[in-house]
């Protein structure tokens, strides 16, 4: 807990200076600024000494949960020895090891390893691999980009450029050319027509239909151009879209019949997230790059990695040739230590199994909140869920843009940090709240969640 005098000196120094990332500044000028203080466990605590739980993981990032000395020794040891040194044509032990263990995890032939600062740049490191690639084997057109609608990819021009999220982007345009979007995998939100006599969508059918469209994609630019296909394991932004039973084994041998990559994007799936090292691992899917970040470090020290498989590496393994790419902070010798100290847990804590073991209960508790008129869907893996609020639970009709202004930003938002709890009302796509908490939480955690969402959401609904 702050006292007044330095809470007050925060909150001006806040408005004056802080430029706060992704945030309606505005919302500040007659309300304080949130001020996070402290963090053990799965519970942070605010300048006044209120206590939440924090069930996004502070943003899809804290693993391990808050607090964990060991990975903040892990740090200053390392700092003392070397703080900084680059990876420009040198290397220094904690990356060597940490590549090492990734690529012993990694699936498949996914042995190299290129560290970035965070997930943006590990998204903008492979779309710029595959363009290179591609020109070193003799296939120079082939550059474009596949992605999904309502994909979030990330804030740089190139990320950016694949997210699939209009009103991110329009204000930023133009952005990178080349880059296409086809349907994601939410099966509440399936067409019509895939509908059977019965009204009911199988989910098969549905995962085959919209794996078919990456093909229908290609072939619309000409498979002489297209390069790769970005797709997250669950995707997140929309609220978390699982793949439907053989999706991404059709989007594997589509991408081999037109010699495409297929990336898949861990930012968020990565690390224990889903229960496994790596999404792909959990789907069963090859791919050929895989770009991370977030709970590589349990969000202990910024990290990320772009993981490519032996073939991709190959063209530059000779000669002079070179990948002219890098970043002066990616593979830092501090976040490199911090997350082989991070892996070291995760082993010796079996955070994994932990993950699996715990999620069937997870997502149990989470469907009770299907009784209120609000909830329309809960759906997710491991321990990363999206529930999907809706105007009429029969028809599925959502919101209009007025309506979840003041639902999402209006009321939830808030009501739900009020409550003590942390986590994400979200309108990028139909309105959800995303919850992603550290792999450590437990059932007491989960009915902390269900009674502070059931709370709110009941509240919400009687004010609509």
């Amino acid at each position: 807990m702050v006292d007044d005098k330095a809470h007050d000196a925060l909150q001006q120094s806040a408005r004056d200076h802080l430029w706060m990332h992704f945030t309606r500044m505005s919302s500040y000028d007659t309300a304080e600024v949130p001020v996070i203080v402290r963090g053990d466990g799965a519970y942070v605590w605010d300048s006044h000494g209120r206590k939440y739980l924090d069930a996004l993981g502070g943003l899809f990032v804290s693993q391990l949960g808050h607090g964990r000395t060991e990975l903040a020794e892990a740090a200053a040891k390392q700092a003392s020895e070397l703080a900084f040194f680059p990876l420009w044509s040198y290397a220094h032990p904690s990356a060597i090891e940490l590549a090492a263990k990734i690529a012993s995890q990694a699936p498949g032939d996914l042995n190299r390893v290129f560290f970035t600062s965070g997930g943006g740049e590990a998204v903008e490191s492979a779309w710029k691999l595959a363009k290179n690639y591609f020109k070193l084997v003799g296939k120079p057109m082939k550059h474009k980009v596949i992605s999904r609608a309502i994909a979030y990819h990330g804030t740089t021009q190139g990320a950016l450029s694949i997210t699939g999220l209009p009103g991110l982007k329009q204000q930023f345009e133009p952005l990178v050319p080349s880059t296409f979007r086809v349907p994601n995998t939410n099966i509440y939100r399936a067409p019509a027509f895939l509908e059977d006599t019965s009204g009911v969508v199988d989910p098969e059918t549905f995962g085959r239909w919209a794996a078919d469209q990456i093909a229908v994609a290609i072939e619309n630019e000409g498979p002489d151009t297209v390069a790769a296909v970005f797709l997250e394991p669950v995707q997140n932004a929309g609220g978390c879209f699982p793949p439907p039973p053989g999706y991404f084994q059709r989007v594997r041998e589509i991408c081999d019949q037109y010699d495409v990559l297929l990336v898949s994007d861990e930012v968020i799936c990565a690390y224990g997230r889903l229960g496994h090292m790596f999404g792909a691992e959990r789907y069963g899917y090859q791919p050929d790059i895989i770009t991370s970040a977030k709970g590589i470090t349990s969000g202990y020290a910024p990290l990320g990695a772009m993981i490519a498989s032996d073939r991709i590496y190959e063209p530059f393994a000779h000669g002079t040739e070179t990948f002219l790419h890098g970043y002066t902070f990616g593979g830092h010798p501090v976040s490199t230590a911090v997350a082989l100290k991070n892996f070291e847990i995760f082993e010796n804590e079996k955070i994994n199994e932990g993950v699996r073991e715990r999620e069937g209960a997870f997502r149990g508790t989470l469907e009770r909140l299907l009784d209120l008129p609000l909830v329309g869907d809960v759906r997710g893996d491991g321990f990363f869920y999206g529930i999907e609020l809706v105007k009429d639970r029969t028809t599925k009709e959502t919101f209009d843009e007025d309506e979840s202004e003041r639902l999402l930003r209006g009321f939830l938002s808030k009501a739900l940090f009020d409550a003590g709890l942390y986590c994400r009302a979200d309108d990028r796509g139909d309105p959800v709240i995303q919850l992603s908490p550290p792999l450590i939480c437990g059932q007491e955690h989960f009915d902390e969640m269900e009674q502070k969402l059931r709370t709110v959401l009941t509240e919400a609904a009687a004010l609509l």
